[in-house]
């Protein structure tokens, strides 16, 4: 079920670099604003698909705002970081670099992830504490 006022982050459900960012999030998340949800999962592909999202250019963050809009690559890392609060809000001052030259960078990150970071065999499986917060569980 999809809490309107809740922010979507879809993440590569294999990829270890994902998974760790996605970890490093929740322990910030201390509004409780985000909810997840792997891209290779049902709800993940359903939204990706009612926003027309071409996954063969986005593969590995996407930032909905239910409502609102939705971002990818380094738009939807420097929004999920604003929502931290506190010196996180300094990382937003990146979005006045243009979107072409931060999207090469973030391009060349997501490429390699699984030769730098690995890859798992499957999705991970959230803990029961953290059950509530992924939209597939």
């Amino acid at each position: 079920m999809l809490e309107k006022e809740k922010k979507i982050i879809l993440f590569d459900g294999v990829c270890n670099l994902c998974n760790g960012a996605i970890q490093f999030v929740i322990k910030r998340d201390k509004k409780d604003t985000f909810r997840y949800a792997a891209l290779q999962s049902e709800i993940g592909e359903q939204l990706i698909a009612e926003r027309a999202i071409d996954t063969t250019k986005v593969d590995s963050i996407i930032l909905i705002e239910p409502g609102v809009a939705y971002f990818t690559k380094s738009d939807a890392a420097l929004n999920i970081a604003k929502e931290f609060g506190g010196g996180w809000k300094l990382l937003g001052t990146f979005i006045w670099i243009p979107k072409s030259f931060r999207d090469v960078i973030y391009d060349l990150i997501a490429r390699n992830r699984y030769n730098w970071f690995g890859k798992k065999d499957a999705c991970m499986i959230p803990t029961p504490e953290l059950q509530a917060k992924f939209l597939d569980s």
